[in-house]
């Protein structure tokens, strides 16, 4: 099975001490958000977890003790930076200092084990296209060598978006035809083989390879290992990834991105983040209670043994 840090929250630049913990320990609980009664213990044994898969917008809080955990699991991160400034990501590093600290990770784990993800691509008055391809072009010429690749997707249009994002121009299909051919003509100059995430249209005109961003065999060729042939369901529509198991929690990211999709509201994952959350536990958020009921989650390995 894959284990997942980071879908529900930034696990690694907010919850490292947790993280590190839960691995020490050799197991963590998982909250389910539709019935919140309901609890998953997963072990966090390398016989059972065939890769753990990281997904942040700042490692620097992990590079440090990551070591605990690349020694003993196979591992792949994805590692987020995109053209936003503090208006749209208020609590994330600035381009530079994320691309200083990717190499950092580099050094730890190579360049076959990280996906840049530029992603979701929006649109508003002061991030135009163009903006895009300007900011895109600078961090492919600084990342070229150091990641195995760069996925991108754009923003999907959902209710609460309206709300957090007022400002937000809808893309027309043109637009993004139009931002694909320049993603991928960019790309493709700086030598950074460019994919979709979520998405069912086909750029292969433009270079861009298909959807799967978290696939066997991704997963497999960054750590050498073999996978038993196994149907991605993915996580949504469009998706076409391996399934995974998150440890995370919605409503527990303290980034604040306005586009986020796993807080109804930044100040409710902020005060979560403050009130609720004991790195001692092993909950993310909270500790169990009475009527909780512990379940045993499935894991089979996928690999070949």
């Amino acid at each position: 099975m894959i284990i997942n840090t980071g879908a529900r929250t930034d696990t690694v630049q907010w919850y490292t001490p947790w993280l590190l913990k839960r691995f020490e320990e050799g197991y963590a609980l998982a909250r389910n958000p539709l019935f919140p009664n309901k609890v998953t213990r997963y072990e966090l044994d390398p016989a059972l977890v065939d890769v753990v898969e990281f997904c942040s917008k700042n490692y620097e809080p992990l590079l440090p003790h990551l070591h605990k955990i690349t020694d003993r699991f196979n591992t792949h991160f994805q590692y987020t930076i995109t053209a936003y400034g503090p208006d749209i990501e208020p609590r994330v590093p600035s381009i530079d200092d994320s691309v200083e600290t990717l190499y950092d990770l580099e050094k730890v784990v190579g360049a076959r084990r990280i996906c840049w993800r530029y992603d979701p691509v929006l649109l508003t008055r002061d991030y135009s296209i163009e903006r895009h391809f300007e900011t895109f072009d600078y961090l492919c010429s600084r990342l070229a060598g150091h990641v195995d690749r760069c996925i991108f997707s754009f923003v999907e249009i959902y209710r609460k978006l309206e709300f957090n994002m007022p400002e937000l121009t809808v893309m027309s299909i043109d637009d993004m035809d139009r931002i694909a051919a320049g993603l991928g003509r960019i790309a493709a100059a700086r030598g950074i083989p460019l994919q979709t995430c979520g998405t069912d249209v086909d750029w292969s005109r433009y270079g861009i390879r298909p959807s799967g961003c978290m696939t066997l065999s991704m997963l497999g060729d960054a750590n050498g290992i073999a996978f038993k042939p196994r149907k991605h369901k993915g996580q949504r529509s469009g998706c076409h990834c391996i399934e995974s198991r998150d440890i995370g929690a919605y409503d527990s990211c303290p980034n604040g991105c306005r586009y986020c999709y796993a807080n109804k509201s930044p100040e409710r994952a902020l005060k979560n983040f403050r009130e609720e959350h004991d790195p001692d536990s092993p909950l993310l958020l909270g500790h169990l209670r009475e009527n909780d009921v512990v379940t045993q989650g499935v894991q089979r390995p996928f690999r070949r043994l």
